[in-house]
């Protein structure tokens, strides 16, 4: 585990299942020298041969954590600092004013958030819009990259 000091961002996954979904995401959290926290139960297996079947040849420069315990997690950040991107939410993305080091997080990839937790923080909470009503939802990866470059564009860090 690498951690960098002051990482622009931090992308939280909450539960992921899906290993090459976070591989995905570690890779944008490598180029971008932002934090991945891993939160809560994982859909797979931290072993080495996971890691790497997961993130390709990439961990060795990705900054992360996983923390087993995701109410305490969240317990420990100002509500000031972090977000919540949902399907379930209706606030655009495009409304985030991010700060240096703010927690953007993102749900398991079959359910989502916590539903508690949006409720709790309403004021917190956004999404990416979709416009076909057929749509479900994005893939994991895709959404992160979309919210944190935008997140990173905001930040001056272009």
């Amino acid at each position: 585990m690498r951690l960098h000091k002051n990482p622009p961002l931090n992308i939280v996954l909450y539960e992921p299942q899906i290993p090459p979904n976070t591989g995905n995401i570690a890779r944008l959290c490598a180029a971008t020298r932002c934090h991945l926290i891993l939160l809560g139960k994982l859909g797979f297996d931290l072993s080495d041969k996971q890691l790497k079947r997961a993130g390709l040849d990439y961990w060795q420069w990705v900054s992360w954590e996983h923390f087993t315990d995701a109410e305490a997690f969240l317990t420990t950040l100002s509500s000031k600092n972090f977000y919540f991107l949902s399907v379930h939410n209706e606030r655009p993305y495009t409304k985030i004013n991010p700060q240096e080091g703010d927690y953007l997080f993102f749900g398991k990839e079959t359910f989502g958030l916590p539903k508690e937790w949006m409720e709790r923080f309403s004021e917190c909470c956004f999404t990416l819009p979709m416009w076909e009503p057929g749509v479900r939802s994005l893939n994991l990866g895709s959404s992160v990259a979309v919210v944190l470059y935008d997140g990173l564009r905001q930040l001056g860090k272009f």
